[in-house]
């Protein structure tokens, strides 16, 4: 039998890594929106309106998803964490845009992404090093993915929850 929780494993290159992020954050993944996609059409009002009280809105969810790319980011360059626009990790309570605009955290979130399929071409391509193992590398990028993907069907689930 095989163990399906054995370490992710696969052909890497840049090709591969970058199509692995495109299909979690966007342009354009076949299995329906991706975290951008996701994000497009939702108001700065509606991102921080909650489907039920104690739940999750959608301006904390990007966030949270922003705080983990940012993570990513550092394993696999081995740099310090830039700056991150809230203090704290991992989750966020966000109420208003007063906590955090829409804006900057949709530009947060967007910025990360780039940094991360940045470093990967640059690390495929020979420009920069990577302390991680190719092995490691591929997994951390495709559980962002994952993570993204995750992500994108819950934000689309709390518009459906919202009206939007």
């Amino acid at each position: 039998m095989t163990n399906l929780a054995s370490e992710p494993t696969a052909p890497t290159g840049t090709a591969t890594l970058s199509r692995i992020l495109q299909e979690g954050y966007g342009p354009g993944a076949w299995h329906g929106p991706d975290l951008a996609a996701a994000l497009s059409d939702v108001t700065a009002a509606a991102a921080y309106r909650r489907p039920a009280p104690g739940r999750h809105n959608i301006a904390e969810i990007a966030l949270h998803h922003a705080w983990c790319v940012r993570s990513v980011l550092a394993q696999v360059t081995g740099a310090t964490p830039g700056k991150f626009p809230l203090e704290g990790e991992d989750w966020f309570e966000l109420n208003s845009a007063k906590d955090l605009g829409w804006k900057e955290l949709r530009e947060t979130l967007a910025g990360l992404q780039e940094k991360v399929a940045k470093a990967v071409a640059g690390i495929e391509a020979g420009r920069t090093t990577s302390p991680l193992a190719e092995s490691d590398r591929f997994g951390l990028i495709l559980g962002v993915t994952c993570h993204a993907v995750y992500h994108a069907g819950q934000i689309q689930l709390v518009k459906r929850l919202l009206s939007i």
